[in-house]
């Protein structure tokens, strides 16, 4: 069985346990887990067409919860870039690859309630699970969330608490709740479980592009769910065999708020103990998170990898999207930040997450 680690401290935890944090220092699980054999793509074909496929690389098997996920499309945008589709998920965003399996896990634990926090994304994406495995679910999102999301969230039948203030507030009253006895964190940053879901996007990749990588990985970041899923799949296929390279991980922030790539510019190992004022307002509000709580992971796993901070202006941003949408792709302004970054590469293959849908937020002003 897997158990819940705490990197920090070495405190072990069972995952049948309605424990969201480690009890000594309160920061995020990571999850003690090996995959059961190695993949060959020779094994594929003719399996599950969901990321449930790879379920030798997965915590959880035999899902209830499952709306079909994963397998979306990998496209060419250029000679050098290429774009993979998570906006055709079942509710519109990348995140439906994690919150399956907090879902899924949640359902086998059969807690009174579920509660999530998120920006919109990942909120709208824990309720149509949570909806799917018939659990209550009350996500809280900060006021000025899309009310697109919203509507999603209501949608899905989860109760929505509206929270005064910005991500880490909102953050904060969930982490609350979420000690109440009974409840189960459906939390995208400290349950691990989300990052081995999030992972699945590489083994994707992995896979149509018959046993290999590109050159470099580029991710949107904010609270690095999905940067720290790509290195979790990276070193496992590697470790396997089944790759001879790992491929540089590049993380893009919104230049508006962008801790994570000022902290890997001054050669920091995580974020100061004070940062400077209020976020700034971006039009990626996905990834606008001025204290991610894996900040020392991801710093790590960049650098592991070889790879680098971009940050884009919210001009970038704004061009991006219609961009891409003159090439057909409508997405929302956080997911259009990858191709903001490295749209005119030519030197060497990436591929891009295009990661939520443009009718989440409409276009940018």
């Amino acid at each position: 069985m897997p158990a819940y680690l705490c990197p920090q401290d070495g405190t072990r935890a069972d995952t049948t346990a309605l424990t969201w944090c480690c009890p000594v220092c309160r920061g995020p699980w990571d999850l003690a887990f090996e995959p059961s054999g190695p993949l060959s793509l020779n094994s594929l074909p003719g399996r599950v067409n969901s990321l449930w496929r790879y379920e030798e690389a997965l915590p959880l098997s035999a899902p209830a919860t499952t709306l079909g996920e994963g397998r979306t499309p990998l496209v060419p945008l250029t000679g050098t870039v290429s774009a993979k589709l998570d906006f055709l998920m079942p509710t519109l965003s990348f995140k439906d690859r994690g919150a399956v399996m907090l879902a899924e896990l949640a359902r086998r634990l059969s807690p009174e309630r579920v509660v999530a926090d998120s920006s919109g994304n990942a909120g709208t994406a824990v309720a149509a699970y949570c909806a799917r495995a018939s659990l209550p679910c009350t996500v809280y999102v900060p006021e000025g969330t899309s009310p697109k999301k919203t509507e999603q969230i209501r949608a899905h039948g989860a109760h929505l608490e509206i929270v005064p203030g910005d991500r880490e507030a909102t953050a904060a009253a969930a982490r609350s709740a979420a000690d109440a006895p009974g409840t189960f964190y459906a939390s995208h940053v400290f349950n691990p479980y989300f990052l081995h879901g999030t992972k699945t996007y590489v083994y994707e990749l992995w896979e149509d592009l018959g046993g290999r990588l590109p050159d470099a990985i580029a991710v949107p970041v904010g609270n690095g769910t999905l940067l720290l899923g790509a290195a979790l799949a990276t070193a496992e296929l590697h470790a396997q065999g089944l790759i001879d390279r790992r491929p540089a991980l590049i993380a893009v922030q919104a230049e508006a708020v962008s801790p994570l790539a000022a902290a890997f510019r001054a050669g920091a190992d995580d974020l100061p103990d004070a940062l400077p004022g209020p976020a700034a307002p971006t039009l990626a509000e996905g990834i606008a998170i001025p204290r991610p709580p894996r900040a020392r992971a991801v710093l790590a796993a960049v650098r592991e990898s070889g790879g680098t901070f971009l940050t884009v202006t919210e001009d970038r941003i704004r061009a991006a999207q219609l961009d891409l949408a003159a090439r057909g792709f409508y997405v929302e302004t956080t997911g259009v930040a990858c191709w903001a970054a490295v749209g005119d590469w030519t030197d060497r293959s990436v591929v891009v997450p295009l990661c939520g849908a443009g009718l989440k937020t409409g276009l940018a002003p």
